[in-house]
């Protein structure tokens, strides 16, 4: 008797002793290890092949796991012919601005034969993220998803999916990326636009050649199914919607919102979006197809094709109608998307978007600014040297520019030059907060549309909190333009068509539940109002996603000073980092 009394006070000591190590286990992130061999891979599509630039031979690219809290290191060693560095969209990076990955702004690229090992750590953030190469247009095969899981034990703040599918939109040309775009960049033209869109990787039935290169995504009826939506496409925003099915959008850019039921998404290139989709409660005869295709607001050529998947209903619960389907033919049932210019329905769908703003997932927008900026977004002329013939008058071509400042990237990466306090000769910190003279934004252009070149960045003091107007202009055209902020997600506490009025406009910010994101769609002809905490010590580059326009100079930089506190300084940069 007296042994088994023993052994209970034994075990119940040892369980006191064990339990917190379990509870700290239970929240306590682990290291996980990717490697990721970028090498040639020929692929086919549209009845075309071509060797192209991928990771570890796939397209699209391996899928990243992690949990919130967890430490990720990525080995990527470089085998192909082209430079190379990887970015880890939606990331936030803090105090790690040495793994952000845009080439010559936070490392020098990683040439062929080296290697280079991504570390971070991912504090704070859940959800759907995507990685992608940041140098030239190598992004177009490039690319793959992140799915951060929530903490062990730690539900959804929404019903728990039976399964998750990601859902990745791509673009895919039958030329050689690289030498179209260099070109391009060469005559002062504008790039092809795509043959195709793709649904992991895959164009779709709808395409010639492509019956079987189609994604099929099999369901069982009464099921709830967590969509993450990627885009990982170059140039071009989507409408995404699935036949005769509604879904609910539950979370963007990897921050949870307030649920809204929808039948079709829009989705900018740097976007992510999950959505529940509720799959009817018995099998019927048809298969549904997914489709996407283009939002377009401005003037140029787009690919105007649709990429299109297809659900269809597993009948193997429902064997008693098996025989019956089998006599006839399901039907093919196609979604009506918007028109492909519907500004209006982008806007309405946006205005949607509403933090969960709760106790557990709070809303934590600066109800006080300390800095304000006024940015114009949009295209420009940009004169061409005598030595070099462009299409535009007076020999020019056309550019891109926040501020009238067309960006140009340095030889050398900006945040070495930063850290290393050698700035001169690589940058200069007179970026403007407002634009150099003030017109009829939207309405007529003024008739002076030259741009400046430079490399000129803004410098924040550490824990800054920035008020940023961004407003489209209608040089040119008026166009949309995704805007992506790296190292910050931010909360878009306003938007609206027509100029920005900062006597009337800043009464209507959203302060209590506004959409927080990496990435935000200014208005083809509108603006769009952002928040953020400059919180985050390094260079961080901001640019509009749509890669043709990136490439002409719709790019600039923010500077972060460090804080006085030792977890408020930038971390030393790590002994591999590439050299140019």
């Amino acid at each position: 008797m007296g042994c088994c009394v023993m052994r209970v006070i034994m075990f119940a000591v040892c369980a006191m002793l064990v339990l917190p190590y379990l509870v700290l286990a239970k929240h306590a992130g682990i290291t996980r290890h990717y490697k990721f061999d970028i090498k040639l891979q020929k692929v086919t599509r549209l009845c075309q092949s071509k060797n192209i630039v991928t990771v570890n031979g796939q397209f699209p690219g391996p899928r990243i796991i992690a949990r919130e809290g967890d430490r990720v290191l990525i080995k990527v060693v470089n085998h192909v012919q082209n430079n190379i560095t990887i970015h880890w969209h939606g990331i936030r990076q803090l105090r790690t601005g040495w793994a952000d990955g845009p080439a010559y702004i936070t490392q020098c690229p990683i040439q062929t034969g080296q290697s280079y090992l991504y570390n971070f750590t991912i504090t704070g953030q859940r959800g759907t993220l995507f990685w992608h190469a940041h140098i030239s247009w190598l992004r177009a095969t490039v690319y793959g998803s992140i799915v951060i899981l929530p903490k062990l034990g730690v539900p959804y703040p929404f019903p728990q999916p039976f399964k998750e599918v990601p859902i990745t939109f791509g673009e895919w040309w039958k030329a050689d990326i690289e030498t179209m775009i260099n070109q391009a960049m060469q005559t002062g033209g504008a790039p092809n636009v795509s043959d195709a869109y793709t649904i992991n990787g895959l164009p779709g039935l709808l395409y010639n050649c492509s019956a079987q290169d189609t994604f099929r995504l099999k369901v069982k009826p009464g099921k709830t199914y967590l969509l993450r939506l990627i885009n990982a496409a170059l140039n071009d925003e989507l409408f995404f919607s699935i036949a005769n099915h509604s879904v609910t959008v539950v979370e963007v850019d990897a921050v949870y919102v307030k649920p809204f039921k929808t039948k079709t998404v829009v989705i900018t290139p740097g976007q992510t979006t999950n959505i529940l989709l509720k799959t009817k409660s018995h099998s019927p005869n048809a298969t549904f197809l997914m489709a996407a295709r283009a939002y377009a607001t401005g003037p140029a050529a787009f690919d105007n094709s649709t990429t299109a998947g297809i659900l269809e209903y597993d009948h193997q619960e429902h064997k008693s109608s098996v025989s019956n389907a089998k006599n006839r033919k399901p039907s093919v049932l196609k979604p009506a998307l918007p028109s492909f210019n519907d500004t209006l329905f982008a806007m309405n769908f946006n205005k949607k978007l509403r933090s969960l703003a709760t106790t557990k997932f709070p809303a934590k927008v600066p109800q006080t600014v300390s800095r304000r900026f006024f940015f114009t977004v949009g295209l420009g002329l940009i004169q061409c040297s005598r030595n070099k013939a462009c299409p535009g008058p007076n020999n020019t071509m056309v550019g891109a520019a926040i501020n009238n400042v067309s960006f140009v990237l340095p030889s050398t990466a900006l945040l070495q030059a930063h850290f290393f306090g050698k700035s001169k000769g690589v940058y200069t910190t007179d970026f403007p907060a407002n634009p150099p003279f003030k017109f009829n934004y939207t309405g007529t252009p003024p008739s002076n549309i030259l741009l400046n070149s430079g490399t000129k960045v803004v410098v924040l003091p550490f824990d800054t909190r920035v008020e940023l107007v961004l407003q489209d202009t209608s040089i040119i055209a008026a166009e949309s333009h995704p805007l992506h902020l790296h190292g910050f997600n931010f909360h878009v506490v306003g938007q609206g068509f027509g100029n920005f009025d900062p006597k009337k406009d800043p009464a209507n910010f959203n302060l209590v539940d506004p959409v927080e994101r990496n990435t935000v769609g200014v208005p083809s002809g509108g603006w769009v109002a952002i928040r953020f905490r400059a919180d985050n010590p390094g260079v961080w580059f901001m640019h509009c996603h749509l890669e043709v326009h990136t490439s002409w100079g719709l790019k600039m930089a923010w500077v972060v000073m460090d804080g006085k506190r030792p977890n408020q300084k930038l971390l030393p940069p790590p002994s591999d980092l590439p050299k140019c």
